[in-house]
């Protein structure tokens, strides 16, 4: 049986070169790392060049994070198969992958064996999720998750992009503007700028005003 092929996408080096070791050294029981990318430029790229069977994707990363690597990648290749591997467990974030074309969802919890079987699923043409998250997915389309709904049919929501959705879930809890550009690795003048294009597209006028917004929709804990 042929080793499905890999990219990995993630923008955490060590945890790359962890998974690539984890999969190649199992020889035909593993699958092959045909290269990594570390923010999304180079991820599409990387992904259009290659064209591996799986696309190993996180979902925060330089750049866009992984439903921007989504959409750039399926307006070029439709088919390609993508399965979300990301710390994050939120249903925002597992949905906001699905609804980019994700054929599944694990938590780096995965175990080694877990994640070669989750791989070979995906380059068969099956779905995959953690067993909690298949929850989120589920309850997500027969509408009992309001945050998840509000990401699918909010077309409020529809009218940000991912960059300036990630900024709006900091903010509404609580970031201060030097925080936001800490974490997403961009400046506290960028963070400033999607602020102000969250406040103008949801006709708001201050960051109170955003967190009862989001708040409202169950978008933030």
């Amino acid at each position: 049986m042929t080793r499905p092929t890999v990219v990995l996408v993630d923008d955490h080096a060590l945890f790359r070169a962890g998974v690539r070791a984890e999969l190649e050294n199992r020889g035909d029981a593993g699958a092959e790392v045909l290269g990594e990318a570390g923010d999304v430029d180079e991820a599409v790229r990387m992904i259009l060049d290659r064209e591996p069977d799986v696309v190993l994707l996180d979902v925060h990363m330089p750049g866009g994070g992984g439903a921007e690597v989504l959409r750039r990648v399926h307006e070029k290749r439709p088919g390609q198969k993508v399965l979300a591997l990301s710390v994050s467990d939120e249903p925002e974030d597992v949905i906001a992958l699905i609804r980019g074309g994700a054929r599944g969802y694990v938590t780096k919890t995965i175990s080694g064996d877990e994640l070669v079987g989750a791989i070979a699923k995906v380059a068969g043409g099956d779905a995959v999720f953690s067993p909690r998250l298949a929850g989120f997915v589920l309850d997500a389309f027969a509408g009992r998750i309001d945050a998840a709904v509000a990401l699918v049919a909010d077309p409020e929501l529809d009218g940000l992009t991912d960059r300036e959705r990630e900024v709006l879930r900091l903010i509404a809890r609580g970031y201060m503007y030097k925080e936001i550009a800490r974490r997403l690795t961009i400046s506290p003048k960028t963070v400033e700028h999607h602020v102000s294009a969250v406040l103008r597209k949801l006709q708001l006028s201050n960051r109170h005003e955003l967190t009862r917004w989001a708040t409202e929709r169950r978008l933030v804990d």
